[in-house]
């Protein structure tokens, strides 16, 4: 459910945009405010479910999960949803560090590998089948059935849940650090709010530079409290070790790539090449079906070769994919551009997933396992909400640009360029006045794919260099072989 949530809003953004007339920084907030939470909360997902019972909490997550869905569905307006996205991250936050840690649990370290391979390679088929779903009901039906499909998946995941799964507890786990919940969750939403404003407000505005220097004071109080919290959500101690400091901060570098080049991927799709969502969705399908296939071979290249081989080889595959598509750009055959990049993006993310979550389990006593579930999956999430708002605002002001150089070049009256400069923030949504004739009309919308392929193919480079930093990451903390501790 979590999953299909991740990549079915971004084949619905053209719907959403169009429904509510939005603007780019709405369409950032319906994706960050999803994100925003699940990022923060997860730590607090992962340590109730080890304080409380794992299957308990994550029970609650796919109930809160599955309610806010159906609000989502109904909503009137894009502050509702935005808000109904919001609880859904709440309910993620439980359900997802929940899923995983069930399973550590309940495998040796001998099995779990494989394991954790099944799990990463079912939640490839979600987001390689949520997507095609959601395309198509939003082409035939309406972008709110994207939603309202977590309503019978939810009843399932419950009734199966009651009836197969085991409760398990953390033994060390003693209360939850609400403390350091509402710093973290603080300090992300300032920054994340600082850099999607900028575009409307502008640098100079009280209100962006002040939630920035909020953000980065919380982010920074919240290392101090969990070093003094008695019970932290993210016991600094898990980064002593080497390994899991490693995964941590290659997950945030590769995933941060991945998160924004999938909020502006379907974008470029239906609103420059004129694909229906149900094809948008269809095009991703390449990416996470190879994914599914490989995930139980990539979930075994731990025990085999041990994290450093397929962390460093992986992410440098996934670079070569980014590049890919920014130099297939331009091709107009999808099978020659968008399909060959796909699947060595694919390959790259295959050899690194399953490996880095066992690295991510391997690396803590099995205490922890469900706090140290939460980190990872909070960096993740943590990194797509950052990569959104920091990238995003970077698109925007690349798309702006190339834009206002086109329209000089065309020699427009001012009140024109005025009129779509007022409207830029839209990116490809973006419409020529209809005061001008046909002729120039066609020359305005041709600038303005430009722009937005200029824009794409530059964050999609910043994407391939992320992935190669990753790399780097690797290759400097990875140890050929990581022990339970």
């Amino acid at each position: 459910m979590a999953f299909i949530d991740g990549t079915v809003v971004n084949v619905a953004l053209p719907s959403l945009q169009s429904s509510f007339n939005a603007g780019i920084s709405d369409l950032q907030w319906v994706v960050e405010s999803y994100g925003l939470l699940l990022g923060a909360l997860t730590l607090v997902g992962g340590s109730l479910g080890d304080l409380f019972g794992r299957r308990r909490m994550f029970l609650l997550g796919v109930i809160v999960f599955t309610a806010a869905s159906a609000w989502c569905g109904f909503a009137m307006s894009v502050e509702q949803l935005i808000i109904a996205r919001s609880i859904q991250g709440i309910g993620a936050a439980f359900l997802v560090p929940g899923s995983l840690s069930l399973i550590s649990t309940s495998f040796d370290e001998k099995t779990r590998g494989q394991a954790i391979g099944t799990w990463s390679g079912f939640t490839a088929i979600t987001t390689a089948v949520g997507p095609l779903i959601g395309g198509w009901l939003i082409e035939h039906a309406s972008w709110r059935w994207a939603f309202f499909i977590n309503l019978p998946l939810g009843a399932a995941v419950v009734t199966i849940s009651l009836w197969r799964i085991p409760e398990s507890h953390g033994a060390s786990a003693k209360r939850v650090d609400w403390l350091g919940a509402l710093v973290v969750t603080a300090g992300l939403a300032g920054l994340v709010y600082g850099f999607i404003e900028s575009v409307n407000l502008g640098w100079n505005d009280p209100r962006v530079f002040l939630s920035l220097i909020l953000g980065f004071v919380c982010l920074i109080l919240f290392v101090v409290v969990e070093a003094r919290e008695s019970s932290p959500m993210v016991p600094l101690t898990l980064f002593q070790s080497r390994a899991f400091t490693g995964a941590n901060l290659l997950t945030l570098l590769l995933y941060g790539a991945l998160g924004i080049w999938m909020f502006l991927f379907p974008m470029e799709l239906i609103q420059i090449r004129g694909y229906s969502a149900t094809a948008a969705g269809a095009a991703m399908l390449p990416l996470v079906v190879l994914m599914f296939a490989l995930s139980r071979w990539s979930g075994g290249l731990v025990t085999r070769y041990g994290p450093k081989l397929p962390l460093i080889i992986g992410p440098l595959i996934a670079a070569a994919g980014f590049v890919l598509f920014a130099v297939l750009l331009s091709g107009n055959s999808y099978w020659t551009s968008f399909f060959p990049a796909a699947l060595v993006l694919g390959f790259g993310m295959s050899v690194t997933v399953a490996p880095l979550t066992t690295t991510v389990m391997n690396s803590v006593d099995q205490d922890h396992v469900g706090t140290a579930s939460g980190v990872n999956n909070s960096v993740a999430r943590v990194s797509g909400v950052l990569a959104t708002a920091v990238l995003g605002m970077l698109m925007v002001y690349a798309f702006s640009t190339h834009l206002d150089r086109s329209l000089t070049a065309l020699k427009l009256p001012p009140n024109v360029v005025h009129d779509i400069q007022a409207n830029r923030v839209k990116l490809a949504a973006t419409k020529p006045p209809e005061t001008l004739n046909a002729g120039t009309r066609d020359q305005v919308k041709a600038s303005i794919s430009a722009a937005f392929l200029y824009g794409f193919r530059l964050i999609t480079l910043i994407c391939a260099a992320l992935a190669v930093a990753s790399t780097v990451v690797a290759m400097v903390t990875m140890p050929r072989r990581v022990r339970n501790q």
